[in-house]
């Protein structure tokens, strides 16, 4: 079924070239699209990303979701639910094309006695298996955060190791983040508001994740006191508890000067659950390892910190 739709979705994008000449096609959107192919590059050429067809086809999404992401985890321990598929292994997470088939499986993860969370996501990878297209929704990312995107996509084409998804997002999430600061200051310059603005976003998603983290921990550390005991409201409870203060203590991150939880739930409506963290754990738990190695090693030389790793690990 994944298969059938990414099929369908890539019969309908659009050649980039195409588009580019379209005289209807808004000249601001025009503009994104010449953004996104100036990150690609400069991905390849600084970064020592991987030369790929991908974003050179575009995709109008017409404002709608178009996949749909299911992460589950045990009830009284922060550990992924895993997903296994041919050729590139086990995953934390499932993506559905149809909403309607997610949410099917979301309730038969519940009726296991999971956690479950469901969520759209903005890109993904095939790993050159195929053109992953430009996405309608990416323009309306500020520069910065689009960089980071384009970047963390690229990187998974570059280097994928099989089975090892946290080590994979970790790595993605690394370069994307510090790729999109060189982009930055190499387009704009240090001072610029873009700059300045992804420092700002950068500071406080830093620390949240960081704090998300701890609180992942902390989770465990009060289910490691259920250990052989049956689940029991008194449990739920505790559990319950310590999650509304982790949420609620994140407005203190940055002397409160940001929101607190940000997902695409309401907070009053719905709290999380334990595969709420899962994300944290996949896509952040090793970014201080990657940035002290990146650092002491590698002097901050982004590209040859990627070819270290490209020769250490094996990839797809």
């Amino acid at each position: 079924m994944q298969a059938k739709g990414q099929i369908s979705m890539l019969m309908q994008v659009e050649e980039v070239e195409k588009v580019l000449l379209d005289p209807a096609f808004p000249d601001s959107l025009k503009t994104r699209i010449r953004l996104i192919q100036e990150i690609k590059q400069f991905g390849i050429d600084s970064l020592g990303l991987s030369p790929s067809k991908n974003y050179t086809t575009f995709y109008n999404q017409h404002g709608k979701p178009l996949i749909w992401l299911i992460t589950a985890s045990e009830r009284y321990k922060v550990a992924p639910y895993k997903w296994t598929f041919p050729i590139v292994g086990t995953f934390p997470y499932k993506g559905f094309f149809d909403s309607t088939r997610a949410a099917k499986e979301e309730q038969q993860l519940i009726a296991q006695g999971l956690d479950t969370d469901m969520g759209d996501v903005s890109a993904w990878s095939t790993l050159g298996y195929f053109r992953d297209p430009i996405l309608s929704s990416m323009f309306r990312r500020k520069d910065g955060s689009l960089a980071n995107l384009i970047l963390h996509e690229l990187t998974h084409g570059t280097l994928f190791v099989k089975d090892n998804l946290e080590l994979n997002e970790n790595l993605a999430s690394f370069v994307g983040d510090q790729g999109a600061i060189r982009f930055l200051k190499h387009k704009y310059g240090s001072d610029s508001p873009q700059m300045k603005a992804y420092e700002y976003s950068k500071q406080y998603n830093d620390a949240y994740s960081r704090h998300m983290l701890r609180g992942a921990s902390q989770l465990d550390s009060l289910y490691s006191t259920f250990a052989g005991l049956a689940p029991t409201p008194d449990k739920d409870s505790l559990k319950k508890g310590l999650i509304r203060h982790i949420v609620e203590t994140s407005d203190t991150l940055l002397n409160g000067q940001l929101g607190t939880l940000r997902t695409n739930r309401k907070v009053d409506r719905e709290m999380p659950n334990n595969a709420f963290f899962i994300s944290y754990l996949t896509y952040k738990s090793r970014q201080d390892s990657f940035l002290q190695e990146y650092q002491t090693k590698f002097s901050g030389d982004l590209k040859k910190y990627l070819l270290y790793l490209k020769e250490k690990y094996p990839s797809l």
